[in-house]
């Protein structure tokens, strides 16, 4: 008997129990680092309970060894240095490969950096476990698991702990960090190159949906459309019934009124919903991109064939393009007023949200004048969108 024990580990299961119990430890992992490092403790996009955030803190050190200080400081950094040299992960600036490959190590890195954790390590926990115990030894809970692995589950038990060991460093450090900036679809064209790496938050918890969090970095959910997966929210409202969690923030939802006059309350609601905003200029100015080709290609051919090389530059901030790309952008809308009239105007809204030295009343009759333009200009996309746009509340 003592020799099956040895052999088998406590528990004796068959191979495939032994991969349910891995799948199961590393599926708790992931919605501790969602829904405790991630929404609460880097983004305060809810509270939890004492208990519920006690243990997680508790898994987290036997399960992965982070700091949630070093780990909160870290993520908070990326966002207000995304996609800059300062940026801990950035594969714009080090390149897709490393940071996919080498995820880890640069969050090593960035965890060294006193500086970095004193500016953005603010509010986490600092109480007597956190010191002495998840701080000081955060090496140990990593030991105590494989010591646990191995005596409930016998050798393969390594094999386990080797995975859930590996589940966080390749999948959230390297994907989501790499990947996640790099190839996928976005919902909302936001400043950096982040992109929604497949609808369905499932491997990660929802953090596949990562264009969606950078433009709503506070929301505790992180799906944005009906057909996207967020499993780390049905944890989250989940533990919210059971009264182990509440949600302070998510996405606003667009309201809408009758078209009125443009005042304040209607600049307050366009800068909140200013990725909507966005989202639905998109649509404006890809209806005057087909209208104006079908035009040129009826009567100007040539002119047609210049407009329609334009199209993979369109929607793209005139900022991240080169130099020559720009003067090729610039050359070709000038075969289209309509078309250049709707693109230029895009830049002129965006700075209303933009930092800028402008007063409220300033900004008001900026966008009066924008609508009133846009209104006027007989262009009839950008006319409906402009009506859309008074009717935000």
């Amino acid at each position: 008997m003592e020799a099956s024990i040895l052999f088998s580990g406590i528990l004796d299961l068959p191979w495939w129990g032994s991969v349910l119990v891995a799948l199961g430890l590393t599926h708790v992992t992931i919605v501790s680092v969602t829904v405790f490092l991630h929404r609460h403790q880097a983004h305060r996009a809810l509270e939890l309970h004492p208990a519920a955030s006690h243990f997680f803190r508790l898994w987290l050190w036997l399960t992965t060894g982070m700091v949630t200080k070093e780990w909160a400081a870290i993520h908070r950094k990326h966002h207000a240095k995304c996609e800059t040299a300062e940026d801990p992960h950035s594969p714009q600036v080090l390149g897709l490969r490393k940071v996919l490959l080498q995820g880890t190590e640069l969050y090593r890195r960035e965890s060294l950096n006193k500086e970095t954790l004193e500016r953005y390590g603010h509010g986490t926990p600092d109480d007597w476990l956190e010191r002495n115990l998840y701080t000081r030894h955060s090496m140990l809970g990593i030991g105590l698991m494989f010591v646990i692995a191995v005596v409930l589950l016998g050798p393969i038990g390594i094999t386990v702990w080797a995975a859930q060991m590996a589940w966080i460093p390749f999948w959230a450090a390297g994907v989501i960090n790499g990947v996640g900036h790099f190839w996928g679809y976005r919902n909302w064209s936001t400043e950096d190159a982040s992109t929604n790496i497949v609808p369905w938050g499932i491997i990660i918890g929802g953090e596949e949906l990562h264009n969606n969090h950078h433009a709503y970095a506070t929301s505790a959910k992180l799906s944005n459309k009906w057909y996207e997966v967020d499993l780390g929210w049905m944890y989250i409202c989940l533990m919210e019934a059971l009264g182990l969690a509440q949600v302070k923030k998510v996405a606003p939802t667009p309201r809408f009124t009758e078209a009125k006059a443009v005042d304040s309350e209607t600049l307050q609601a366009v800068i909140t919903h200013r990725y909507d905003v966005l989202a639905k200029y998109a649509k404006s100015l890809k209806r005057t991109y087909a209208e104006e080709l079908g035009k040129l290609r009826r009567f100007a051919p040539q002119d047609a064939h210049v407009l329609q090389s334009l199209k993979r530059w369109l929607h793209r901030d005139e900022k991240s393009l080169c130099e020559t790309e720009r003067a090729d952008l610039k050359k070709g809308l000038l075969k289209s007023r309509a078309l250049h009239t709707v693109y230029s105007m895009r830049s002129e809204l965006a700075t209303l949200w933009e930092r800028s030295s402008a007063s409220r009343e300033q900004l008001v009759h900026q966008l009066q004048d924008w609508c009133h333009r846009a209104e006027t200009s007989e262009i009839h996309p950008l006319v409906e969108f402009s009506r859309r746009l008074r009717r935000y509340a």
